[in-house]
């Protein structure tokens, strides 16, 4: 099958990274990107449709006849893209919303993965948080506190004392007044992240990567979504990622087919290394930011072709091959996130000549200006990524390139990989 058009719904890194791999694969003539990105629009066609307008959307796909349809983000699956455009006939890769609920309910995913069997934190669920203020007296050592549905990566917050619990309740009370919460213990160990490409019944993962969460050196600051990471993990092989696979996504997909729900996209599981053995602390139902602009750039086989499978039930290729070497993505965000930033400043990248072999700068937070200009729109920015023999040789490379792009008011971690050298 060849000359197909692909769409692919979302506007950050991670949709750039998606875009500029697909754009490689030999069965596709048309890309498309809704909203997409300034960087996004160089490989794909863009239009001014967000991504959680399930209907405009669904129009979109229609007029331009797309043949596979790939979500980036969240919202939209949680909002039943994929179910809406199944109506039309068409391929998506990513869940339905029923199968979505494994990221947009935590209470529904942790239901799930005590009847699989999956290994997991303990945990107790309220119907709102006065009952879960209740609960605090009985408590015994630290807790997680978790907000039932999607925050944007604001719903959890991990407390040491029930007092920090007590005011984690009081805010995520403010945020989604009535909502369920989830109080579980927290697990210590290594957090790692297995990312499953799945159809239903098998699952493949991609090549594991870690990833940098808190905003400044060293592991200090605020959790934000990312800000940077490195391929392969230093924590986890390729031939653990499949075990880990064995263990905790594929018991889920086969509980969820016994209810009749098919899963086919990505599985994303967030996990804790602890001395008893993984345990799964999340899952997400899309491709991992900034995993996916670390990973995909050393991923040999052709995407979406994996995709087609996927979609279509039949994967039957034993794995993913993946390049020999390393990949470092080192995020650049604006000045003061993951709070309060300033949009709009300059930005001015390296000419093509000036950037190494082996590097792509993909666009996050991006926008053209009044004039035209390419400006800062987000919190995280760019991501720059980088291929190289080893870590060593790949930060370098993202590095150089980092400190060449140009614009007053962004800022990255110098200690992504093995570091700036100083």
């Amino acid at each position: 099958m060849e000359g197909l058009k692909v769409l692919v719904i979302g506007s950050g890194g991670r949709e750039h990274a998606l875009v500029w791999k697909i754009a490689q694969s030999k069965l596709v003539s048309k890309v498309y990107a809704a909203p997409g990105n300034p960087g996004i629009a160089k490989l794909a066609e863009c239009f001014e449709i967000k991504a959680d307008d399930i209907e405009g959307l669904a129009g979109l796909a229609g007029m331009v006849d797309a043949d596979l349809v790939v979500v980036g983000p969240e919202v939209p699956l949680a909002l039943g893209i994929t179910d809406r455009l199944a109506k039309d006939g068409r391929k998506v890769f990513g869940p339905c919303k029923e199968c979505a609920r494994l990221e947009s309910s935590k209470a529904f995913s942790k239901q799930v993965m005590i009847e699989a069997g999956v290994p997991t934190g303990k945990a107790s669920i309220f119907e709102n948080a006065a009952e879960a203020m209740r609960a605090l007296d009985k408590a015994e050592g630290p807790l997680v506190v978790k907000l039932d549905g999607l925050a944007a990566g604001k719903g959890v917050v991990v407390a040491e004392t029930p007092e920090e619990a007590s005011l984690a309740l009081s805010r995520l009370e403010i945020m989604q007044p009535g909502g369920r919460i989830i109080l579980e213990e927290r697990l210590e160990g290594v957090e790692t992240s297995l990312l499953c490409l799945c159809d239903g019944i098998r699952a493949l993962p991609l090549m594991p990567a870690k990833d940098y969460k808190r905003a400044l050196d060293g592991d200090k600051g605020h959790n934000t979504g990312g800000m940077g990471s490195v391929a392969p993990s230093p924590f986890v092989s390729m031939g653990q990622a499949e075990e880990l696979a064995e263990l905790t996504v594929v018991p889920v997909l086969k509980k969820l087919a016994e209810k009749g729900l098919h899963y086919r996209g990505v599985l994303y599981a967030g996990l804790m290394l602890t001395q008893e053995g993984p345990k799964v602390l999340e899952y997400n139902c899309r491709f991992g930011d900034p995993e996916t602009q670390a990973v995909l750039p050393l991923m040999e086989d052709d995407l979406v072709e994996i995709m087609l499978e996927a979609c279509e039930g039949r994967m039957e290729r034993e794995s993913i091959r993946f390049k020999d070497g390393a990949s470092v993505c080192v995020v650049m965000a604006s000045k003061g996130y993951p709070e309060m930033y300033d949009k709009g400043f300059k930005i001015e990248l390296p000419k093509d000549d000036e950037i190494e072999e082996g590097v792509v700068i993909f666009h996050a937070g991006t926008m053209q200006d009044c004039l035209y200009r390419l400006a800062t729109s987000g919190g995280r920015v760019l991501a720059i990524s980088a291929l190289g023999k080893d870590v060593n040789e790949a930060t370098g490379k993202a590095y150089r390139i980092a400190d060449r792009v140009q614009c007053a008011n962004l800022f990255t971690r110098s200690d992504i990989g093995s570091g700036r050298k100083k």
